[in-house]
């Protein structure tokens, strides 16, 4: 089915049926509409509209968005809704105390922009900070309790934004604070993320009376969740701004725990840290617009070095599922996961050579080293710098409004329920951003560490990521907003998505629906998500590349805006979500 037939399939009513009623898609994934008074509003997997257009991971979150901009917010009100609903009712990735990134499309000024409020290295962080005193790093430090915590910028980053945004600051906080204080169902999918880690949850006091019953039990599906604690915090954000997250009565609370449990962020961390407004990294393909994040995210400018290579390929004529299209992919992403292990950090930090990166130029002459009929060894690449996985755990989620302005944004805590501490009387659970800095400085080897420089802690820096929000524009305007979680695999997530729409011009929802391939140097293993067809596994094995377990590899929820100015919203089958618009 071309997009001109999905067009008209959406707009002769044939996938919405039912009442506009469910705070979450139908079991089917179709999307439900009903008449809200000269509006129509459509709800589900799938969602269209001539207006304003939501979609994100959580059934909740994309309602509060959608009310936003049916109550005159714009894209940024609506955005900024959405990830404080998300800190509500998707804990595992949304957050009050993590960061990530957004790009952005401004249609009065017809000008794209990125914010980044990625968090920082504390003060006191040193690169040895995680070795104990045998030189060695010591386990789990990095990822789980107070030291592993950097400085969130989530609330700041929120706030910078809404210099763009049109609602008053407390309009967009409240949706927040009501499913906080009212409480919302548990469904299975958190019941059991929280099952899974509740034997964590009770070696910390805030974590249990935040997320666990008063017995030590698990939430579960079905079960209300009231969450009084971030009630708070979201009231004095309300009343506060950042203020009151930075200076003001959260960070008193923020602090106390961290002095008593020997956590490194201090009361000037907080009050020092300041999101920055950054120049989007671009690229062509094919005579595509890529509008992405630049550093300290990977994402962007690994993206565009895959395209870039790509483009000395012609893709149209192949199979989607077909063997030659997944090794050519994969020999592009060898090649640019090699690039990001050795040259990509914190910008403000390390000069990292963007140009040289994204040069076409360059990119022909490494595709003219990709055989054709054969693997290459990613060791005969570059010595072995492996690296570890990042946390599948981050979220993405993508907001349009009437008048163009687009946000596509990803954030996270890095992993699920980021550093499983919460301080006491704030309600939310703190990041574990300092797991994303090469923990072993000088030493790379194969147990997964890292010791390049570009990436190494320092007070201040901001840890390398792999998140790639993009816009994928055509003529200088938005076309499509592109973005998921899954650690490194988010690069090639939205690579894939990008090929998918260009090279075999899918619709929206089958460029998501595409099963997906994820290669990313070291470890020298080829992923195939599970509904890769296995003729073409078996041929891909014959050609040299080695398999490594298959998984589920992502969650985009993405927007497509047709040049007729309607906007569809689709989630992404492999995780809950929902998308909705009018």
């Amino acid at each position: 089915m071309n997009k001109v037939q999905f067009v008209a399939l959406l707009l002769a009513g044939a996938v919405f049926a039912g009442p506009f009623a469910s705070a979450s898609p139908s079991p089917s994934g179709a999307a439900t509409g009903a008449r809200q008074g000269e509006e129509e509003v459509q709800f589900g997997r799938l969602a269209m509209g001539t207006h304003g257009a939501v979609v994100s991971v959580d059934g909740h979150a994309t309602r509060v968005g959608l009310d936003i901009l049916r109550n005159g917010g714009n894209a940024i009100d609506a955005a900024i809704a959405v990830g404080l609903a998300l800190a509500v009712t998707h804990p595992q990735a949304g957050n009050l105390g993590g960061g990530g990134f957004m790009v952005i499309y401004l249609a009065d000024e017809d000008r794209y922009t990125t914010l980044d409020f990625r968090e920082m290295a504390p003060a006191a962080a040193h690169a040895r900070m995680y070795l104990g005193e045998d030189g060695r790093p010591v386990r789990g430090l990095n990822y789980v309790g107070w030291k592993a915590v950097g400085v969130p910028g989530t609330v700041a980053g929120f706030e910078a934004a809404h210099r763009w945004g049109r609602l008053d600051w407390g309009e967009l906080v409240q949706p927040a604070i009501d499913l906080a204080a009212g409480g919302f169902w548990v469904d299975p999918y958190l019941a059991g993320s929280f099952a899974r880690v509740a034997p964590t949850f009770r070696r910390y006091p805030g974590s249990a009376r935040a997320f666990l019953h008063a017995d030590g039990s698990a939430y579960s599906a079905g079960e209300r969740l009231l969450q009084p604690d971030l009630g708070w915090s979201l009231q004095q954000i309300a009343e506060g701004g950042a203020d009151a997250f930075y200076r003001g009565p959260i960070a008193e609370r923020l602090v106390a725990a961290m002095e008593a449990n020997g956590g490194l962020v201090t009361a000037a961390d907080l009050a020092s840290y300041r999101p920055v407004e950054r120049e989007p990294v671009r690229g062509t393909y094919r005579g595509w617009d890529i509008v992405s994040m630049g550093p300290p995210s990977s994402g962007g400018t690994t993206l565009i070095g895959m395209l870039n290579i790509l483009e000395n390929f012609e893709l149209a004529g192949l199979d989607p599922s077909g063997a030659p299209l997944a090794h050519t992919l994969v020999e592009s992403m060898r090649q640019a996961y090699l690039d990001r292990a050795t040259h990509l950090g914190d910008g403000d930090f390390h000069d990292v050579p963007l140009e040289w990166l994204s040069s076409k130029a360059r990119a022909a002459e490494l595709a003219a080293t990709i055989p054709a009929d054969r693997a290459r060894s990613s060791a005969d690449l570059g010595a072995a710098i492996l690296t570890r996985l990042e946390s599948p755990e981050t979220t993405h989620y993508s907001v349009v409004d009437a008048e163009g302005n687009a946000v596509s944004i990803t954030y996270t805590i890095e992993a699920g329920f980021g550093a499983k501490i919460v301080a006491p009387g704030t309600g939310f659970l703190l990041n574990n951003e300092m797991g994303d800095f090469n923990a072993w400085p000088g030493v790379t080897d194969t147990r997964g560490y890292v010791g390049t420089e570009a990436n190494r802690i320092a007070p201040g820096k901001r840890p390398l990521s792999s998140m790639t929000p993009t816009i994928l524009a055509r003529d200088g305007k938005p076309v499509a907003l592109l973005g998921s979680p899954g650690g490194k695999t988010i690069i090639n997530t939205v690579l894939r998505l990008i090929v998918n729409l260009v090279d075999f011009e899918m619709d929206l929802a089958s460029a998501i629906d595409e099963p997906r391939v994820h290669h990313q140097w070291m470890p020298d293993l080829l992923r195939l998500e599970p509904g890769f067809p296995a003729a073409s596994a078996k041929t891909l094995q014959g050609m040299g590349h080695e398999l490594g377990p298959g998984r589920t590899q992502g969650d985009a929820h993405c927007i497509w805006i047709y040049p007729g100015g309607a906007r569809l919203a689709v989630a992404d089958r492999r995780r809950s979500g929902a998308a909705a618009a009018y």
